[in-house]
């Protein structure tokens, strides 16, 4: 019978391993619940309790550590995840829970490469308006409107599935799928549609760096928004270092 609980906030490919591991090794003495946002229709399924949609701010997660006797919490969020992340780092805090951050590691772009890396989608969006007429971006649902005032530019948007709206472009085309994204398929999109700017955020991960690896060697320009800082806490690149640290606390 299990009697401690972790919980993951997930929705990433890094909660989607470290759900099926912790799930694995630790099955008789603990519950493993993964957390997703609930924004995409059809998640890919997860070993373990799945709860979805969110908590609703810090006292939602507050009340749910509190409720379920949570023992201990991964953030394994995107990057960019900020309000969920900055929430799980004040509701742990406040209810004394171990808390520890599973980060991506950054891409490591060389220096001579055509890249730049700016702090907000509208400065992205200043950046490429100097410089492309083909864009790819890779940024996901929210953003877009940044970049709905280049009517010079012609997108390609990717996304994990189709937008419910159309998209705020005169001329563009969506495409969808999940990654991981081969860099001989990336290169494959890019040449079909002729692009000459990538843009993405600074997610890292080796399963999003086909389309960077795949613009670095055709010499396209990329675009690249900063990552929001980190928070404070305990915080590993390092899935088995994860699991291993869970298991002296469990």
């Amino acid at each position: 019978m299990t009697d401690k609980k972790v919980l993951i906030l997930g929705g990433t490919g890094e909660a989607a391993a470290l759900a099926t591991r912790l799930s694995a090794e630790l099955a008789e003495t603990t519950e493993i619940i993964t957390s997703l946002a609930g924004r995409t229709k059809t998640p890919t399924p997860l070993p373990g309790r799945v709860i979805s949609g969110g908590f609703g701010g810090i006292q939602g997660i507050k009340l749910f550590v509190e409720d379920e006797g949570i023992n201990v919490v991964i953030d394994a969020t995107h990057p960019f995840a900020e309000t969920i992340s900055d929430s799980a780092y004040v509701a742990c805090t406040v209810t004394n829970t171990l808390r520890m951050t599973l980060l991506r590691p950054e891409w490591n772009l060389p220096a001579e490469a055509r890249w730049l890396e700016v702090d907000s989608m509208e400065a992205a969006s200043e950046a490429l308006g100097k410089t492309a007429t083909r864009a790819f971006l890779t940024i996901g649902k929210r953003g877009l409107d940044a970049f709905a005032g280049l009517e010079n530019v012609w997108f390609l948007v990717r996304l994990i599935e189709q937008p419910d709206e159309p998209l705020p472009f005169a001329e563009c085309e969506t495409i969808t799928g999940r990654p991981p994204h081969d860099v001989d398929a990336e290169r494959a999109v890019m040449e079909k549609h002729q692009i000459n700017a990538l843009v993405s955020k600074h997610a890292g991960g080796s399963a999003t760096e086909g389309k960077i690896l795949a613009a670095l060697g055709l010499d396209i320009p990329i675009i690249l928004i900063r990552r929001p800082p980190r928070l404070p806490g305990l915080c590993t690149e390092s899935l088995d270092d994860c699991v291993d640290w869970v298991k002296t606390q469990i």
